[in-house]
């Protein structure tokens, strides 16, 4: 495996948990992992509202430092069991969350983030959206959903396969974990002939030791809620997909395939862009 570090979106929920330990899952004994804490401060003194006398801004400055310091206090309850020694990192930045994520990810291997949905008792001031961070970061995203365990068995890997420029990047950005796996399933939605360039994607997973099967699932009831049911019937231990293959704004206008599977998938996704 070539990851070598890590970064873990940590903002103290149930998700980020999962996402911190997953982490520490993939990591051998070389690899580095940085858990970063990136929250907006609370803070509703601006210019315009100098106004606010000083004891509500001592308040203010005490809620944010007891917010982090909640955050902290998670993450330090679970060092011991991560076993990463010297090699698990810690940071803080305030700011905004999604671009604090995205420009610190550039200098990593892999941004890894817990599934956390705003329909959840998750601080807006902490909340973090991983397809906007795939998509602005460069970098791939791997998203974890709550309470999975890393080191549940698993069949294989499954890859979502269009023959697109944002699969073939996908691709590209997971080869060291699919080579891990082993086996690969690259998984075809809809009925429509397999895309392009199929005899050489195989050929291409066959060079990197990788066994791997084609097949085409049906796109009903519609492509993203087909393989999410392949991914519950079947248990694969990740799923490797593009994001946004089309524009962001018509994917949220239109709801797009890429937010519907990490907000409701099973198991660990890899987006890229």
């Amino acid at each position: 495996m070539s990851l070598k570090n890590i970064l873990v979106a940590f903002n103290g929920s149930e998700g980020s948990v999962s996402a911190l330990k997953y982490a520490a899952a993939l990591a051998d004994e070389t690899t580095h992992v940085t858990v970063l804490v990136a929250h907006s401060d609370h803070d509703i003194v601006t210019s315009s509202g100098m106004w606010v006398p000083s004891s509500a801004r001592a308040i203010i400055e005490q809620a944010n430092i007891d917010f982090v310091g909640e955050i902290e206090a998670r993450f330090d309850a679970l060092r011991g069991e991560l076993n990463l020694g010297n090699r698990l990192h810690y940071r803080r930045e305030a700011g905004r969350v999604d671009s604090i994520i995205s420009e610190t990810a550039r200098a990593f291997d892999l941004v890894v983030i817990g599934q956390d949905l705003p329909t959840e008792e998750v601080n807006e001031h902490i909340f973090v959206h991983p397809d906007r961070i795939a998509l602005v970061s460069g970098r791939p995203v791997l998203i974890v959903p709550q309470g999975h365990d890393a080191k549940a068995t698993h069949s294989h890997a499954v890859l979502a396969w269009d023959g697109g420029r944002a699969a073939a990047r996908a691709l590209s950005d997971a080869l060291g974990l699919l080579e891990d796996q082993g086996h690969v399933t690259v998984l075809s939605v809809g009925d429509t002939d397999a895309p392009r360039p199929s005899k050489d994607l195989m050929d291409h997973l066959a060079r990197h030791g990788i066994s791997a099967t084609r097949q085409k699932i049906p796109a009903t009831p519609g492509p993203a809620r087909a393989l999410l049911a392949y991914c519950r019937e079947k248990d694969p231990c990740l799923l490797v997909m593009g994001a946004y293959e089309h524009s962001k704004f018509r994917e949220d206008f239109l709801g797009g395939m890429t937010a519907r599977v990490f907000k409701r998938t099973p198991i660990p996704v890899l987006l890229s862009h």
